[in-house]
């Protein structure tokens, strides 16, 4: 079977840089197609139109209306068609991202994508996530390619609410623990083929830098600075751990994610604050190092991410909606079944609540 790895065709990080998106995205047209939402037009609208003022080149400028539904998709399909674009751009966060991503694909066009936020790894990624226009999951559109360019301005990024950030950090700390899980059992990651060594060196490379900068990132964003540390991590959160969860894999920790999202507890929280308490299961579920699982709980306190069930919000009936948590991740298809031993529902159960029982040690 074939190694592969995907990427992005160019990945762009710096503070500052969207003052400068012209020179960055210029080659690939004449005229653009911008979609953001409200808020987001507020922060970047100013800052694009400034960099396209002294060329020749026109852009067009959509409100994005909240949700990647087939429907929104199809809304800016025609607003890029009619207007004869040759290039698609998406700024925000990540159902703009995805919405730009899936109209890029149906158009044919260039895409590129501007995070505002650092609080996932789907930026650089051949996936959108489609909803219906209530917000409720439909389905995975995968992409035939990631895109062309992803442009991160970290000063935006460190703009946005610290606890953004940390969620991002809880997302890409899974990212080297599921990848290591694949590998091991040879499974088979979303870019296809046979996971790669760069592919798991990537993975790694990202846990080593947040646990080395992660908490001095957290910090700085409080402040909405840009540190060396504020680079590292952002660079870590969106494209190391974006190459490396689809060329390396997910495995337990993102499926019992999604089997937390059966629960109306848990529905304040972000994506990475529930794959964060994921982790510490799935290194559980492994019988990994004391001092492993330690770490990981002691980095996930650092920046406010969740340790126990109580701080998830579940604190009533714990045992029975545990249990729905644990049949939810293991459902047929889900990512669990890529770990390199049979993992049942009974299994992740007391996984969870043996995480929970550790988590509570450190918590004062």
């Amino acid at each position: 079977m074939a190694s592969i790895l995907i990427s992005p065709n160019k990945y762009i990080q710096g503070k500052g840089e969207l003052h400068h998106i012209h020179e960055h995205i210029g080659h690939l047209g004449k005229s653009f197609l911008f979609i953001a939402d409200e808020f987001v037009q507020g922060i970047t609208k100013n800052i694009i139109e400034n960099s396209f003022a002294k060329t020749d080149a026109s852009i067009v400028f959509e409100t994005f209306r909240g949700e990647c539904s087939k429907q929104e998709i199809e809304r800016i399909k025609k607003v890029a068609l009619e207007n004869k674009v040759e290039a698609v751009v998406g700024v925000g966060g990540g159902k703009t991202l995805d919405t730009i991503k899936a109209v890029g694909y149906y158009t044919q066009l260039p895409t590129v994508v501007v995070p505002t936020i650092a609080s996932t790894d789907a930026p650089c990624s051949a996936l959108s996530v489609i909803y219906t226009e209530d917000g409720v999951f439909e389905e995975y559109l995968i992409l035939p390619k990631n895109p062309d360019i992803v442009l991160v301005d970290t000063q935006i990024v460190a703009n946005a609410p610290a606890r953004l950030l940390a969620a991002g950090i809880g997302d890409a700390l899974a990212t080297y623990v599921e990848a290591r899980a694949c590998y091991e059992a040879n499974k088979t990651p979303m870019a296809g083929g046979s996971i790669t060594r760069a592919a798991i060196g990537l993975a790694e490379l990202c846990q080593k830098i947040l646990f080395e900068d992660g908490l001095k990132a957290y910090l700085a964003v409080q402040r909405k600075t840009v540190t060396k540390a504020v680079e590292n991590v952002v660079e870590a959160n969106t494209y190391l751990s974006g190459i490396g969860f689809e060329s390396g894999g997910l495995a337990a920790a993102h499926a019992i994610h999604n089997g937390f999202t059966v629960l109306e507890d848990v529905h304040s929280l972000l994506h990475g604050e529930k794959v964060a308490f994921g982790t510490v299961t799935q290194l559980v579920l492994e019988n990994r190092s004391m001092d492993e699982i330690e770490r990981m709980i002691r980095m996930n306190i650092s920046v406010g991410l969740p340790v126990t069930l109580e701080q998830m919000g579940i604190t009533e009936n714990v045992e029975e909606k545990i249990w729905k948590v644990a049949e939810a991740a293991c459902a047929e298809g889900e990512t669990i079944h890529n770990m390199p031993f049979k993992v049942t529902p009974d299994d992740v159960y007391a996984a969870i609540l043996a995480a929970d029982s550790i988590g509570k040690r450190y918590v004062k």
